[in-house]
């Protein structure tokens, strides 16, 4: 007898609860969805604060609750929503399934399975690296002017040469490094 009578007054409670959480939400879609955002998400639940505050739907992993349904209600999913006030175990997987895709659009195996817009950003990238390669041998070829002559290896053998007869920066610099009595470098 105690066993029932505390029965009933969880299931009396959990009513009352869920009562007040179905005034509370009509109250707060009355208050949030003015006749614009009415016109946006037509007559879909308003079921929660949603990610920024205002009444609209993405499915996102660190923030897993939407503010609105996914569909809007018909005879099908109201039909649903009534049994599913009831005992689940009487519910069939489809019935689950068919609850659940009222509410959300994808399940998180769905909405986080790679897209592979990696390959389209990679395209791109090499694209535009093309292009850049393109326009810097287009420059080279017609626009700047030849190389001068100092340059070349032989124009730059003769300036070295010169700089190690002048004994240029003796102490720390090119000709600290060459042996003039045996006209190599030093090892």
């Amino acid at each position: 007898m105690a066993n029932n009578l505390l029965a009933l007054t969880c299931k009396q409670l959990l009513k009352n609860v869920a009562a007040k959480h179905s005034v509370q939400t009509a109250s707060m879609s009355a208050n949030v969805a003015g006749s614009f955002t009415r016109k946006l998400i037509g007559k879909r639940e308003i079921v929660g604060q949603g990610f920024s505050g205002e009444p609209t739907y993405i499915d996102r992993a660190d923030f897993p609750f939407p503010a609105i349904r996914w569909k809007e209600p018909n005879a099908d999913i109201l039909a649903l929503r009534e049994k599913e006030k009831g005992d689940w175990s009487k519910l069939s997987l489809e019935e689950k399934k068919a609850i659940y895709r009222a509410s959300f659009r994808q399940t998180f195996s769905e909405f986080q399975a790679p897209t592979g817009e990696w390959k389209y950003i990679l395209g791109v990238g090499f694209i535009i690296l093309s292009a850049g390669i393109w326009c810097f041998f287009f420059l080279k070829a017609f626009v700047y002017a030849p190389l001068p002559d100092t340059f070349k290896k032989e124009n730059r053998e003769a300036q070295l040469a010169r700089m190690l007869d002048l004994r240029v920066n003796p102490i720390e610099g090119i000709s600290s490094k060459w042996d003039y009595e045996k006209k190599e470098w030093k090892k």
